[in-house]
């Protein structure tokens, strides 16, 4: 089982225990996963350089969308494989990017990776963005991520590490350090509770948070 299986059975547990007349359940403490750590915005120029370098047209657009659907967009490895290029629309004052699965939602893509995701987008049309020709295709990030050439000092691209930049580009946006530090909140499991009382902004309204527009 992962490990938010394993906390989430483990809190359901102590629950039911601590209902057993007579009986005091002990602490036993899970594992916690960390977050990867982010790459820094010269790593990530980088590895888009890479992408850049490619040595045909497909295969330059299908490493700058892989980069920018997780660095600019968050999207995770598992949903990279569904989107086509259509997926990608300008609307709502910024860039988005129409995530289905599980999880479906308009995503506002982050201003410096919204040209590029355009053209990569406008490129693949209702080609997948990632490449194949079957939205249940296995492996086809891993054998993106082989198969660049070039980029001997750079290590191997995280798909992990390119959403938790992302995810740190997003909580300075909206100026989440600033506002847990302010609330004594160490903990992001009440920021959930909290969240789930609060209505969903509009998709101009999270355009306009997420990717504000710069003069220039």
């Amino acid at each position: 089982m992962s490990s938010p299986t394993r906390r989430t059975l483990k809190s359901n547990l102590w629950h039911l225990a601590s209902h057993v007349p007579g009986h005091e359940p002990s602490p036993t403490p899970c594992p916690r996963e960390h977050a990867k750590a982010p790459y820094t915005d010269g790593e990530i120029a980088l590895f888009l350089a890479l992408a850049d370098a490619q040595p045909t047209p497909r295969r330059r657009h299908k490493a700058a969308a892989l980069i920018c659907l997780c660095a600019g967009a968050g999207l995770n490895p598992g949903e990279l494989r569904g989107v086509i290029g259509t997926d990608v629309v300008s609307r709502s004052g910024g860039v988005l990017v129409l995530v289905g699965g599980k999880r479906p939602r308009a995503v506002p893509v982050l201003s410096p990776y919204q040209e590029r995701l355009v053209k990569a987008a406008s490129f693949a049309g209702a080609d997948y963005l990632i490449g194949g020709s079957e939205a249940k295709r296995r492996n086809v990030t891993a054998n993106l991520v082989s198969s660049l050439a070039g980029g001997q000092d750079l290590a191997r691209l995280e798909l992990s590490r390119l959403r938790s930049s992302y995810l740190s580009a997003m909580a300075a946006q909206i100026g989440l350090r600033a506002f847990m530090d302010a609330a004594g909140i160490s903990c992001s499991q009440r920021l959930g509770d909290l969240v789930a009382n609060l209505a969903s902004p509009t998709e101009e309204q999270a355009v306009g948070l997420l990717c504000p527009r710069h003069p220039g």
